[in-house]
């Protein structure tokens, strides 16, 4: 290959790596600018506390949709548009990861661009947030969901250029249908027993019928993918150690710092007083130390550590932050007691966002990168979904049983949310130290062979 052909060849490769990246923004960008408005949607369509987190679950073909949220007139308009977003988001956050892990196979140049792909990330929680805020103030809520729209026009036509069209299995040899519905239907059934506790309790008859019917579809899906002939998720991926590990961990970090984020919106906005755009300011620093330390140090701990020590200290990190906020008065000084941890939260995520890629990535074959990338991508929404369910619904029922009222009530919910956070961010890191770090028979093993 000459030198000539080389050179166009990497250069291919670094503009779909940043094609990737500008889909990976939209959807980022989508999810932290409704954050900072959800206030606002929530006073002028007049969504419940717990019907407001189907705004943030509704995750969401994605450009047209964008439209259709910002002209949504009231909270059935709003959902439906938020699910047609997700149809698109899932079929291009399905296949970036595994595009990237194909585009770049060595080892460096694979850790660089996946740590540029957390940092886009990042560089889109903070656009979101400060952009969500100001236009949320400026001229209303609607127009964060119009912001989308441009993004994807423009990335559209040189992506249609520059990704090579790959001619999969299709639709020819059969599509798991059932597995599809059984699995769509047990998740979307188990989150709403989740949010309907906040009228009918844990413990009442509708909460444990529906939460049953869940899981007993959920467990059929199962048994589906281990009988079906082309099964939606086949579940050999999970005799990987480091696929099912990294999977499970980030089930657990992404339900807590979703569920954090949603949580420490609505405490500046509705404890300390804040406006939007204030708020979205106010965590701006968050997703900047991620960015920094993803794009700039990730790669780098990475090759000298490894993906494993990286993900313990970034857990270590968030676990840490989140334990902080549960100690934030009720008057809190932004510069003192809210600031810090929010430091601390953005350099855990800053490191733990690039290994749980690597180690999600790590032991497929080239054939199950487009699964594998699916897969970590369903358990990140999974995780959002989830978090933002339990952290929402324990934090309201925390509110309406203490004894005060006002923002001291308010406090003692997200307290509540927060210290729920520390422990899903405790549970991921049992997790990775268990299932992610290999026992010295298990190294001796793979020296060996």
């Amino acid at each position: 290959m000459s030198a000539r052909t080389l050179e166009t060849s990497d250069s291919r490769r670094q503009l779909a790596l940043w094609l990737l990246c500008a889909a990976s923004l939209m959807i980022i960008l989508d999810g932290t600018i409704v954050t900072v408005a959800l206030p606002s949607i929530q006073r002028q369509l007049g969504f419940s506390a717990a019907g407001l987190s189907w705004v943030v679950n509704g995750r969401a073909a994605f450009t047209v949709a964008s439209l259709l949220c910002g002209l949504s007139a009231g909270p059935a308009m709003l959902i439906t548009a938020r699910l047609a977003q997700g149809i698109g988001a899932a079929m291009v956050s399905a296949v970036s990861l595994g595009m990237i892990v194909t585009l770049f196979p060595e080892p460096r140049e694979q850790a660089r661009a996946i740590g540029a792909f957390s940092f886009v990330g990042a560089a889109g929680a903070s656009i979101g947030l400060v952009l969500g805020g100001l236009l949320t103030e400026a001229v209303g809520w609607h127009w964060i969901f119009f912001v989308n729209v441009p993004i994807g026009a423009l990335a559209l036509l040189p992506a249609v250029r520059v990704l090579d069209a790959e001619h999969g299995t299709g639709l020819r040899s059969g599509a798991d249908w059932l597995g599809a519905l059984l699995v769509t239907a047990g998740l979307m059934l188990g989150v709403y027993a989740i949010v309907g506790t906040s009228h009918y309790g844990w413990g009442s008859a509708r909460t444990l019928g529906e939460a049953g019917v869940a899981v007993a579809l959920l467990a059929a899906f199962v048994t589906r993918q281990a009988t079906a002939r082309t099964p939606l998720l086949p579940l050999r991926v999970f005799s990987v150690r480091e696929l099912a590990g990294a999977n499970l961990a980030q089930l657990l970090v992404i339900a807590a710092a979703f569920g954090f984020q949603i949580m420490i919106t609505l405490y500046l906005q509705r404890v300390l007083g804040y406006g939007a755009a204030a708020s979205g300011l106010g965590l701006l620093p968050t997703a900047a130390v991620i960015g920094t330390v993803a794009l700039g140090l990730s790669a780098r701990i990475a090759a000298r550590f490894g993906p494993r020590a990286m993900l313990l200290a970034g857990l270590g990190l968030i676990t840490a932050g989140l334990a902080l906020l549960t100690l934030i008065p009720v008057q809190a000084s932004y510069p003192t007691q809210i600031l810090p941890p929010l430091l601390i939260f953005g350099a855990g995520g800053g490191l733990c966002l690039p290994a749980l890629a690597s180690l999600g990535m790590s032991g497929t074959t080239p054939a199950d990168a487009g699964l594998a990338s699916g897969l970590f991508n369903t358990t990140q929404q999974i995780g959002a979904a989830l978090g933002v369910a339990v952290l929402s619904t324990l934090a309201a029922a925390q509110t309406r049983g203490t004894h005060e009222a006002g923002a001291p009530a308010l406090a003692a919910g997200y307290h509540l949310a927060f210290a729920t956070a520390a422990g899903l961010g405790g549970a991921a890191i049992v997790v990775a130290a268990v299932v992610l770090w290999p026992s010295r028979r298990r190294a001796a093993l793979a020296e060996c062979c």
